[in-house]
């Protein structure tokens, strides 16, 4: 049992941390579309945009219904990133605790 619970807390912490690395990948391409960097004429560039959008516009839809509109600022993906700050520093290892001890 110890070890499919091991196996669960790596995937789950590689997931969380392949999530926030996208995320930054996401702003940061975001703000070199916006000041013209790169286009997304290229295919390459549109085919990264594209993929990162279909990976994390399901999870920052409902947080951007919350956050009120910033005038082009989008901050859905600071706020997500912070939520996932926090599932990792409290949430998760409270739940591996109970798992643990059961």
């Amino acid at each position: 049992m110890n070890t499919i619970v091991a196996l669960l807390d790596f995937v789950v912490i590689y997931l969380l941390g392949l999530l926030k690395l996208l995320l930054i990948v996401y702003a940061v391409m975001s703000w070199l579309i916006a000041f013209n960097v790169v286009n997304t004429y290229n295919s390459f560039v549109r085919g990264v945009q594209r993929t990162l959008e279909r990976i994390l516009e399901p999870l920052l839809r409902p947080i951007r219904r919350v956050i009120p509109d910033m005038g082009g600022i989008d901050l859905s993906p600071m706020v997500l990133f912070l939520l996932i700050v926090l599932i990792q520093s409290y949430l998760y290892p409270a739940i591996m605790r109970d798992l643990s001890l059961a």
